[in-house]
């Protein structure tokens, strides 16, 4: 049916291509290229061992709009799939624009020397994808991502207005290491040790990093410690959904890992500035990365749940209404099928599933859009299909 483009050759997008491989009736033709080739072929052997399906492999740097350019050309995919960095959100998109190619991505642009995050810059080139004829949709991971699908979904069918959405994100596994981040370290610890923030009746409100926290109760997990921190769906939610009163996102951290953190950043090791060291300017945190386990190597021993959802209240039908809805993912579960733990699971199963809703017609339309803007139904239908059931409490305790 379509030839799908995936950039990226970490955890997120090893699962990736174990999920478009496992519906070759709609991605007839799959190429994945990253900055380093030998990792691309790995998986594309795996991928034909596994599956008996053959993977296009290719090179490129992912900075660089020109090799971008060449890439896209040379391939000529009607969708690219970014699971690279979000420092390269731009120009994949820019790329995109100049060979009229469709774009995915998981994570919002951010850029390299700021640990800042807004969709202002990709918003901004929705006119271009437009008059283009092209798509381009954002954040279409977990979280960002389903919760925003979640959050759609309870407005099409629960709610009549809602008014405070918390989205809950909690990690409840052990992978066994004394510290080790989820997804990759530098963006990890750029996200949790910048100051939080969260919206209240039509303003936001900025507080200290992980300042904010108190035990929340996760399903078949239990209480864990719940830290308020910054994440960019709640942007765009609030923008399409202006009935919401206050949006937040939560996220849990065990004490160790906070220690850790804290010393991390006691000893200048999370700075993201460069400092010359015998001679070489080098930045800290990209060491730092360099020396910390892979997090697409945490896979093989790592127990638990990871436990993501939306708690949302309104109203229905002039009367108070509260809904809960959540996916559990088994870290075991998700190394035995694709090789990679349940963070990297959750986030490729989704972007995955958008990509099979833009190919098969689901979801459609000229520009840039954010995943709540689109039907919910067909996603819901097929995530849970692709290994990621969703379950719905209505008129619970929310706690929040």
């Amino acid at each position: 049916m379509s030839k799908v483009l995936i950039i990226g050759a970490g955890g997120v997008g090893t699962v990736v291509v174990h999920k478009v491989a496992q519906n070759a009736d709609v991605f007839t033709e799959i190429v994945l290229a990253s900055r380093t080739r030998s990792k691309c072929d790995a998986i594309a052997a795996e991928i034909q061992k596994r599956y008996g399906v053959r993977i296009t492999t290719d090179q490129v740097d992912a900075d660089q709009v020109s090799e971008l350019v060449a890439l896209f050309r040379r391939h000529q995919p009607k969708l690219v799939i970014n699971v690279a960095l979000p420092y390269q959100d731009l120009a994949i998109m820019d790329a995109c624009l100049q060979t009229g190619v469709n774009y995915l991505d998981t994570a919002n642009y951010e850029p390299k020397d700021e640990a800042h995050f807004e969709y202002s810059w990709q918003w901004a080139y929705h006119d271009r994808f437009k008059e283009a004829g092209l798509t381009a949709i954002l954040g279409c991971g977990f979280d960002p991502g389903q919760t925003g699908v979640y959050t759609a979904y309870a407005a099409k069918h629960y709610f009549d207005e809602m008014h405070y959405l918390d989205i809950v994100d909690c990690n409840a596994g052990d992978h066994h290491h004394a510290f080790a981040t989820n997804f990759n370290p530098e963006i990890n610890i750029r996200e949790i040790t910048q100051n939080g923030r969260y919206y209240q009746d039509g303003k936001w409100v900025t507080t200290g990093p992980l300042e904010i926290h108190q035990p929340l109760n996760y399903p078949e997990i239990g209480p864990k410690e719940s830290y308020l921190l910054y994440h960019e769906e709640l942007e765009s939610l609030v923008k399409n959904y202006p009935t919401i009163k206050r949006a937040r996102f939560w996220m849990t951290f065990g004490q160790e890992y906070l220690t850790h953190l804290r010393v991390i950043q006691n000893i200048g090791m999370a700075r993201i500035d460069e400092v010359e060291y015998n001679g070489v300017k080098i930045v800290p945190l990209q060491f730092l990365k360099a020396v910390l386990p892979n997090p697409g190597d945490l896979g093989e021993n790592y127990t638990g749940y990871t436990s993501i959802g939306c708690r949302i209240r309104g109203v229905r039908n002039g009367q108070p209404k509260t809904l809960y809805v959540y996916n559990n993912c088994s870290h075991q579960a998700a190394y035995e099928e694709t090789g990679m733990q349940g963070v990297s699971y959750t986030t490729g199963v989704p972007a995955m599933t958008g990509a099979y809703m833009f190919l098969t017609g689901k979801w459609k339309g000229a520009g840039v859009f954010n995943v709540e803007e689109f039907d919910p139904d067909p996603f819901m239908e097929k995530v849970a299909a692709s290994g990621l059931l969703w379950h719905v409490i209505e008129d619970g305790d929310l706690e929040l």
